[in-house]
């Protein structure tokens, strides 16, 4: 039985152990010459598990008792998680090591927090839940505040510790409620409570404090108030970190619960995941008017999107489920080529986060400009590139789940949202040039990652790379 279950966790087991076994090895030679080829090499690690997940995974498999679930929906996020790690690792090397900030920790972290969030979108039970959720934390709170000799980074990492910790409250609290009322922490077992007869009260508040712990992890307001000044104070490779996986395993963790352990009574979580989309939305919106820091404008970028893939997820659906998926992958793309572009503005070698340092990058850098320009369009939700249709199947999924209104909201949002990433374009064509520049060239490595998410954007147009079939199959497996 024992073994049967090993093997159905195998790809988290060898991550494990390649991160256990890398930090022994790093004890015992030269740390600081061992961290880029470690950075690379635990890049290599996840892309060869991803693709062994994507290729090799079929059915829906059990382990333990049911606190761990392998199925198409898991096996998707985990790809997502993995891919989306790796170009971040990649991405980050050449600029870490620049700035003698890369060290050995840093890949080996990054491996213990997508190990957490692999077995996020995989748990079945509440104990397993809590257990890849402060396994991811952890190590994000270490790697938040990598940059010893910043204050802001130091910042960055004690600030999201400290709010961390009361989202886990919030969480366990949540837990220890479904788990007195409901007399199981397997969510096999709340479904089926929920299901026979009338929902107690106490089940209800246990959700509402779950749903709370969730909301924090991916900054839905009013749980957002961390992601500005972690975004800011972070190193950048980490800020984009941020900004990609562990959105995916939060948002594939909401949707496990909600639907494998609250899937009887949707109609009591909907409204409150409706709620907290639109404040989502709008906030991010609003808010990021005002900001001149890429990277803070960036976190109220995160809140919103993060508002319209709960959009998705309040429908109740298959196919909100399904959208939410499809949303999340277009996400996490635009993502990794806008913090590509990020990384490589600098002024004499120095990180520059100000849009207005941005001002006629046309006329200097053509190629860039024009890559950001259809990464800002896409996130924008500009008409006819990717980021539109993944809008657009959210809000499909909202307005056939019952929740017009909603959609409309979200309509609405995305116009004012489009202000802030339209200015910027505007700094790059249409500003007044400085005598101080940003550095022409830069990291190779940067530019290809931005020139490929913005060819992945027009050229996704066709049909998705085929990623609506493999989201509707994945979201299938969790909504029967």
């Amino acid at each position: 039985m024992i073994q049967a279950d090993l093997n159905i966790i195998l790809p988290e087991i060898l991550i494990s152990v390649f991160a256990m076994a890398a930090l022994l090895v790093a004890v015992y030679t030269s740390k600081d010459k061992l961290a880029p080829m470690l950075t690379w090499v635990t890049a290599a690690v996840f892309l060869v598990v991803g693709f062994w997940i994507g290729t090799s995974g079929s059915g829906t498999n059990v382990a333990f008792g049911g606190m761990f679930i392998d199925d198409g929906f898991s096996r998707f996020a985990k790809v997502v998680i993995l891919i989306s790690a790796a170009c971040v690792l990649v991405m980050s090397q050449g600029y870490m090591a620049a700035r003698g900030i890369l060290k050995f920790e840093y890949p080996l972290l990054i491996a213990l927090a997508v190990v957490g969030m692999m077995m996020m979108v995989s748990a079945g039970d509440l104990m397993s839940l809590y257990m890849g959720l402060e396994l991811q934390s952890l190590a994000l709170y270490v790697v938040a505040s990598l940059r010893r000799d910043s204050v802001k980074s130091t910042e960055a990492g004690l600030k999201y510790f400290v709010l961390g910790a009361l989202s886990s409250g919030l969480l366990l609290y949540g837990a220890s409620l479904t788990y007195g009322f409901a007399g199981t922490t397997l969510f096999s077992g709340i479904i089926q409570t929920a299901t026979e007869g009338e929902v107690s009260i106490g089940l209800l508040f246990g959700l509402v404090f779950l749903v709370s712990g969730m909301a924090f992890k991916v900054s839905a307001v009013p749980f957002h108030m961390w992601t500005p000044d972690v975004y800011e104070g972070s190193p950048t490779p980490v800020t984009a970190f941020f900004a990609t996986a562990p959105k995916v395993a939060a948002m594939g963790l909401f949707a496990r619960v909600l639907h494998d352990a609250f899937g009887g009574i949707t109609g009591d979580w909907q409204q409150i995941l409706a709620f907290l989309s639109v404040l989502s939305m709008f906030l991010g919106a609003i808010a990021a008017i005002g900001q001149r820091n890429i990277k803070r404008l960036m976190a109220f970028s995160s809140i919103a999107h993060m508002g319209y893939a709960l959009m998705g997820l309040a429908a109740g659906t298959a196919f909100g489920v399904q959208a939410m998926l499809i949303y999340m992958a277009i996400y996490v793309t635009m993502n990794v080529g806008t913090f590509a572009f990020i990384m490589s503005m600098e002024r004499d070698g120095q990180p520059v986060t100000d849009i207005r340092s941005l001002n006629m990058l046309s006329k200097r850098e053509p190629g860039k400009a024009l890559a950001m320009l259809i990464l800002l369009f896409s996130l924008a939700g500009v008409p006819p590139l990717v980021g539109f249709f993944g809008k657009l199947y959210v809000l499909r999924a909202a307005y056939e789940g019952g929740l017009a209104w909603l959609a409309v909201a979200g309509v609405v949002a995305s116009v004012i949202g489009a202000f802030y990433y339209l200015r910027i374009v505007f700094y790059m064509y249409f500003g007044e040039e400085q005598d101080e520049a940003l550095d022409k060239g830069g990291s190779p490595i940067l530019y290809g990652f931005l020139m490929a998410s913005a060819a992945i954007m027009l050229l996704g147009v066709v049909n998705l790379f085929g990623i609506e079939g493999v989201a509707e199959a994945a979201a299938a497996t969790l909504v029967n």
